[in-house]
């Protein structure tokens, strides 16, 4: 099974560790973690990876920087 999981804010960072932890706990699971790259600032972003031990994306989509209305295009267009 795959699974790929996409997160960009702090809200979901701290929702997608325990679910991390859990599929970890199973083989047959191939999960894919991408970043939208919404928050890149290490207080808003990698802070959160290095306290509850998330692994390194596998993507980052870098769409930080922009209004809302072109961040959500770009993520659509990376996804």
């Amino acid at each position: 099974m795959k699974i790929i999981s996409v997160v960009g804010a702090r809200p979901n960072f701290i929702k997608i560790a325990p679910f991390i932890k859990v599929i970890k706990q199973h083989n047959n699971i191939n999960h894919i973690l991408v970043h939208t790259g919404q928050h890149f600032d290490d207080n808003m972003s990698s802070i959160f990876f290095n306290q509850m031990n998330l692994p390194k994306p596998k993507y980052n989509l870098d769409i930080s920087g922009a209004l809302h209305g072109e961040q959500t295009g770009k993520m659509h267009i990376g996804l």
